[in-house]
């Protein structure tokens, strides 16, 4: 969810405001305890900012989230998945790979959005194990996989990754699953190694994803776009040199809540339950903020636009009506201009319309692999939740 320019900059904004309050609560206290300052309002205000640096987060779980807090309802469970391996790449990164599902089914591959981790696909997994052989993996640098010791996160590399990742389902077709910076991956495949479309790619889907640089479409992308140079640049330059400051800062919004407050606003449309907003805000504290930052550089560079028109396998294109990362117009537009595409629209859905709708969501995902891998659609889930589609 990071890739957004007005997601890194409120994120880099929150995690100042946390330094303060962990510095502030305590000097605050210390002084009235040494009296440079007098008054209970003091001795209040330190506590209540002491307060806020441990427990915030559950405050804003109450507020914008819905559902139990003790055990919270809806909250993503993954399933222990069949088979783990390491994937060693040319540039000495080691990717974490899951395998889920019968060995023979009909492989589904999955590349999760950036600052996420294969666990975003714990919804979809559940529903699609018994009829796909999933295979699941870490980006460069998330969860289980390791840095790129090239420090190259651009999405050229990552389509790299995916297609490793891939040829691990064999020489049967697959079909491609990316959500954001992994619908990037499946898109810059697609330009570096079409000769894959059709004999090894059956089919893709791209989830709230974009095929050019995110910068300019996202939310407000004619500010950022100009903000790109003078602005943007340096401030992801000096996240990547300052990496454990801004981590830390990461971890205190985490418990103070501020990380819950930037994962509501840029992944979702209304309130969520209380189970997915912690895990969406946990996400974004996992990875190292040097590989964020020099994943955000490497996709200024990013552009699939004369790809479309090449890409002669099935797709289905998801978007989330209210997405403010990357608006929904820009799926619009991608899937008019693939030759064979589906619109899916979920509503009322963000960024993580995959997880508000997961069971719409699954039954469509479900339905699109089975016509292009097996020519069965297979059952639609009774209860799934309603969304828009185009043919």
């Amino acid at each position: 969810m990071l890739i957004a320019p007005f997601a890194f900059l409120l994120a880099g904004l929150l995690g100042l405001l946390s330094l303060a309050v962990l510095a502030g609560g305590p000097a605050l206290l210390w002084a009235w305890y040494a009296g440079a300052v007098v008054g209970t309002g003091y001795l209040l205000g330190g506590l209540a900012l002491v307060a806020w640096t441990l427990a915030g987060r559950w405050l804003m779980l109450l507020l914008l989230g819905r559902g139990g807090l003790r055990h919270p309802q809806d909250a993503p469970e993954l399933p222990a998945p069949s088979a783990v391996e390491r994937l060693r790449r040319p540039d000495g990164t080691e990717l974490h790979v899951e395998r889920y599902g019968p060995p023979g089914a009909p492989p589904l591959i999955l590349a999760h959005g950036w600052g996420a981790g294969a666990e975003e696909w714990a919804y979809l997994r559940g529903a699609l194990a018994g009829r796909f052989r999933l295979l699941a993996f870490d980006l460069r640098g998330h969860g289980r996989s390791s840095p790129a010791p090239s420090g190259d996160y651009s999405p050229d590399a990552l389509a790299g990754d995916l297609a490793a990742v891939a040829d691990l389902a064999g020489d049967r077709p697959a079909v491609l699953l990316g959500h954001s910076a992994g619908g990037m991956a499946v898109l810059a495949l697609c330009r570096r190694f079409p000769e894959r479309l059709g004999p090894r790619v059956a089919g893709l889907v791209l989830v709230n994803t974009t095929d050019h640089d995110p910068v300019r479409t996202t939310t407000a992308a004619g500010l950022f776009t100009a903000l790109r140079t003078p602005v943007l640049t340096p401030l992801l330059w000096a996240t990547a040199w300052l990496w454990p400051l801004v981590w830390l800062s990461s971890w205190l919004s985490y418990a103070n809540g501020t990380a819950h407050l930037l994962a509501w606003l840029t992944g979702f449309a209304g309130r969520p339950p209380r189970g997915q907003l912690d895990a969406a805000a946990r996400l974004n504290t996992r990875t190292s903020p040097a590989v964020l930052a020099r994943g955000v550089l490497g996709m200024f560079r990013y552009d699939a636009r004369t790809t479309l028109a090449a890409i002669g396998v099935p797709a289905l294109v998801v978007t989330g009506d209210r997405d403010r990362v990357l608006v929904p117009q820009v799926s619009a537009r991608m899937s008019d201009a693939l030759p064979a595409a589906e619109l899916l629209v979920l509503r009322p859905a963000g960024h993580m319309g995959n997880w508000e709708h997961h069971a719409r969501f699954a039954a469509a995902v479900g339905a699109f692999a089975g016509r292009c891998l097996t020519g069965d659609a297979g059952p639609v889930p009774a209860g799934a939740p309603a969304g828009g589609h185009r043919p």
